[in-house]
């Protein structure tokens, strides 16, 4: 007569729990490696672009910024055509000196309007129309031409 073995659940199992696992692993790997999408052709920022207002104010301006007064000097971004920016600024808060700061980030867009993903920080929104591109950074609307 024969008997049937029973085999352990986990003898069972194993194979099929290797698998899903690596089926999970695939498929966070893909989505962790899509690139950002580079700008649509004929109507992308590829470009420095200098920061020429903020809140309609010409730069170099004066403004209070989370109660801090501040002169903000100079402004850039810089388009790659990845799909790569690059923000580059100098301001002060006096009486201390002037403070030159750099921050990249990713950059998607949909039509005219762009995404910025900072990296270490959150996204700001903004709007290409032409040579001119506008950021609207926690309420305050930075103007950048190229």
């Amino acid at each position: 007569m024969k008997t049937q073995t029973t085999r352990p659940a986990q003898e069972t199992f194993a194979p099929r729990l290797l698998a899903l696992g690596l089926l999970a692993i695939l498929l966070l790997a893909l989505t962790g490696c899509q690139h950002p999408t580079a700008p649509a052709a004929g109507n992308h920022p590829v470009g420095v672009y200098t920061l020429v207002s903020i809140d309609g104010q010409s730069v170099p301006c004066q403004l209070t910024h989370e109660g801090a007064a501040m002169v903000v000097k100079t402004g850039s971004l810089t388009f790659a055509a990845d799909g790569t920016c690059r923000s580059h600024s100098t301001f002060s808060i006096p009486p201390h000196p002037d403070i030159h700061r750099e921050v990249n980030a990713t950059c998607t867009q949909k039509g005219a309007e762009l995404t910025l993903r900072w990296k270490g920080a959150g996204e700001t929104p903004g709007q290409l129309k032409g040579d001119t591109f506008t950021l609207n950074n926690e309420g305050m609307i930075f103007t950048y031409r190229k």
